[in-house]
């Protein structure tokens, strides 16, 4: 597997090593002592699964407290797959990264804790793996506006869909500092 730093320090891209011949393909999506060496050591508790249409955006999403990191991966379709740093102090406070996942490339991202994390389907029927390392807790859920000109992330696709909680988020800097994890 080939394993590479993004723009952001912490987030990782991974390219599993894929086996291919005419039956289809074969890799690992998960192997414990492999992903430790790469600098993936959180112990996963839960997996979450989601199912888009071509161009709806989820996020920016995370939980404080109780952050989480996942390793977000593509079953079917494609995503542009975004990281932005929410950690208060961090010298990359409000910057993002995104990478393009697809089943056909099969790569993965790593969102450590403290980034929010979205994502926008490139394809209809496009669904998402995240492993995650803390449980889901709605009195945690946080979420900042998937808009935030601020923030300025580059979704590939016009004419986004949104659900009305995220077309509701707040924008980073109008979030209470309380409701933000530290660096």
């Amino acid at each position: 597997m080939i394993v590479r730093p993004a723009s952001l320090p912490d987030v990782l891209v991974v390219e599993p090593k894929v086996f291919t011949d005419s039956r289809g393909l074969f890799f690992e999506g998960w192997q414990e002592q492999r992903y430790a060496e790469a600098g993936i050591a959180l112990k996963f508790v839960q997996d979450s699964v989601s199912r888009s249409a071509r161009g709806v955006i989820r996020g920016l999403h995370f939980q404080h407290p109780g952050e989480q990191g996942k390793l977000v991966s593509v079953l079917h379709g494609a995503a542009f797959d975004v990281a932005v740093d929410v950690r208060v102090g961090s010298p990359t406070f409000g910057r993002w990264v995104g990478e393009e996942l697809s089943a056909a490339n099969c790569r993965q991202q790593w969102i450590p804790p403290g980034f929010a994390h979205g994502f926008q389907a490139l394809a209809d029927d496009t669904v998402m793996l995240y492993k995650v390392s803390d449980v889901y807790r709605p009195d945690c859920e946080r979420a900042v506006r998937y808009d935030d000109a601020a923030i300025g992330v580059a979704w590939p696709l016009k004419n986004a869909r949104v659900s009305p909680r995220d077309a509701a988020a707040a924008r980073l800097a109008d979030l209470p500092k309380h409701h933000l994890p530290s660096y």
